[in-house]
């Protein structure tokens, strides 16, 4: 490995698992550069994609609870005495120092988060006490989920061919023509952050405030970029997830995204595994009339017509 990177003048080395921070120094001290492995990397992507004050709360913190366990072995500067008052002995490390000081952000940034929280709880039970039933779009990264809630809702949100475009919920209110009884329908459409394969805890732990949305939704949309090479494992991966969390979701709906950019045998197979899936382009507006018209999302009817994805 050494070779190969000094080889092709590489700078640094990324590992598609996560490293102990033991793993990551023996490494280093092979290859002589910067190791990363996969959970820095997405926390780096989190850090350079928020926007608002939550995102950036929430990524902080992350990223925060990633470093700390990896403070030792940082260079000979963070092991060295440094005198004071207050210090016991020759001194204090500068290694203890820093972990104080980020073991206090940490909590500091907790009590936010914990705040945070309790102001989306205080939301949807607003929404909750108008009746409006909600229905949250979930999908591994880069699925087209805001472009989707752009289509329907008419909303504005960043959309953008990119990973973890949007860290934030984004809730509008959108209005259907019931299937039964042809009448104007009012729901909530929420767009939450994306899955990916193997989601870091760190990150499962700072957007908890963020994945309750999905939970308290009263349906989810899973949508699915059906031209993506891996669409099979991605299905499962956000399964996964949400199976993991604290309080099961609603019943789920299979949206396949992206039918425009597949060829007919995608097409034949994705209908033959999923048969109660609906298909889409919101990119091209394609198939969103699949959409509208679904009824009411409570969680009784969408057992009964959308069925649970298990």
């Amino acid at each position: 490995m050494a070779l190969v990177a000094q080889t092709i003048g590489a700078n640094l080395v990324v590992f598609d698992r996560a490293l102990s921070p033991v793993q990551v120094r023996n490494l280093e001290a092979v290859v002589g550069i910067r190791v990363v492995d996969r959970t820095e990397l997405i926390l780096d992507i989190f850090a350079q994609r928020a926007q608002s004050g939550a995102g950036k709360l929430q990524v902080e913190l992350a990223q925060l609870e990633y470093m700390l366990p990896r403070l030792t072995g940082r260079g000979q500067a963070m092991s060295r005495l440094g005198g004071g008052i207050g210090t016991r002995g020759p001194g204090e490390t500068k290694l203890e120092t820093e972990r104080r000081a980020i073991q206090k952000r940490i909590y500091r940034l907790q009590s936010e988060v914990n705040q945070l929280q309790a102001h989306r709880a205080r939301l949807r039970q607003k929404r909750q006490h108008e009746t409006v039933p909600s229905v949250a779009i979930v999908g591994y990264t880069n699925a087209g989920k805001s472009t989707l809630l752009n289509r329907l809702t008419n909303a504005d949100v960043y959309a953008a061919d990119q990973l973890f475009a949007t860290l934030d919920p984004t809730t509008r209110r959108i209005t259907v023509q019931n299937a039964e009884t042809e009448e104007p329908q009012q729901f909530l459409l929420t767009d939450t952050v994306g899955f990916i394969h193997e989601l870091p805890p760190a990150l499962v732990d700072a957007f908890r405030a963020t994945l309750e949305e999905v939970t308290e939704a009263d349906a989810v949309l899973h949508l699915v970029d059906l031209s993506h090479p891996a669409w099979h494992s991605q299905i499962r991966s956000v399964m996964q997830i949400m199976a993991q969390m604290p309080i099961a979701p609603g019943p789920t709906l299979v949206v396949f995204n992206k039918m425009d950019q597949v060829d007919g045998d995608r097409l034949m197979q994705a209908r033959e595994e999923f048969p109660q899936a609906l298909f889409i382009s919101a990119q091209e507006n394609l198939g969103l009339e699949t959409l509208r018209p679904t009824p009411l999302p409570t969680r009784q009817l969408c057992n009964k017509r959308m069925g649970r994805i298990e």
